[in-house]
């Protein structure tokens, strides 16, 4: 058994708190493995301890979009029959990777907003708070220096994400996003993407991706690094993936799991907060393989 978690890459050291509060998903998650659940179940336990702690960039702690409304993205997905569960743009939910778990036993799959608000109503979830006063102070200050913009797109990522293989050999993979910084109404970004953000298939592995959603919708990455798990060792797959999208100008972390329990955490930024958790204990680290 083994569970991935990561809160994002990018330019920024991750505060303590921040790496504290991904030990505590990993110890959240991993009890759920050892409890004799499966992987996806882990991957929505980490997931939901990283949204509900304020200080990544999904759930509450998600970025305002530019007219000040948090929309939040979320998808989750597993090996075994391939099924999938992805909300797209959600407003007033605490945990949108809980939502994207109920969709996913759904006929239809990925929702935008108006249809998962219903479904989380009707199963009672959290709703999420409104923006608190330092979240909007910083909106109007990205909003007043403009030219700073394409400087906070490239060194802030905090998406979260999360990958695991269970007792019975099962993979999953999840995550969870408040977007970029003041972005447009509307913006999707990788994270609710199947293919791109997340992708799991028992044959060959699981992956969850951090970055630059534009770049990493144009090579499908999860699913690319995925399908060459084949052939190929994590390490090795997410490297070859991630030097591709540095061609293309962008910037990504990686976290990747194979059917035999080898993983690698791989990122092209100076830093990635991440961790795993297994029999021997949890390891978290500010950064792991750079590219």
């Amino acid at each position: 058994m083994l569970l991935i978690v990561h809160g994002g890459a990018g330019e920024r050291r991750p505060t303590k708190k921040a790496l504290k509060t991904l030990s505590w998903s990993l110890s959240h998650g991993y009890g759920i493995l050892e409890n004799g659940r499966t992987a996806l179940d882990a991957v929505v336990g980490a997931i939901t301890v990283l949204e509900d702690s304020g200080i990544f960039n999904a759930g509450t702690g998600g970025n305002l979009q530019l007219d000040g409304i948090r929309r939040l993205d979320a998808s989750v997905m597993e090996g075994k029959k391939l099924k999938t569960g992805s909300v797209i743009g959600v407003e007033g939910v605490k945990n949108p990777v809980k939502l994207a778990r109920l969709i996913m036993d759904l006929p239809n799959t990925m929702l935008t907003n108006i249809g998962a608000k219903r479904i989380a109503k009707a199963n009672n979830l959290d709703p999420l708070p409104g923006p608190d006063r330092r979240a909007l102070e910083k909106l109007e200050k990205i909003k007043r220096t403009k030219k700073d913009s394409p400087r906070i797109f490239k060194n802030y990522f905090s998406t979260v994400g999360a990958a695991a293989l269970d007792s019975e050999g099962n993979l999953a993979a999840g995550a969870s996003t408040g977007g970029i910084h003041a972005m447009l109404p509307g913006r999707v970004g990788d994270t609710p993407i199947i293919g791109a953000g997340v992708y799991a298939e028992n044959s060959q592995g699981a992956v969850s991706c951090t970055g630059i959603g534009e770049y990493i919708l144009r090579l499908a990455l999860a699913k690319e690094i995925c399908m060459n798990l084949g052939s190929m060792t994590p390490r090795a797959a997410s490297r070859r993936s991630l030097k591709r999208l540095l061609r293309t100008g962008g910037a990504a972390g990686v976290i990747v799991l194979d059917t035999q329990g080898r993983f690698s955490i791989v990122h092209s930024t100076r830093f990635m907060a991440a961790g795993y958790a297994h029999r021997k204990g949890i390891t978290v680290k500010e950064g792991f393989s750079l590219l």
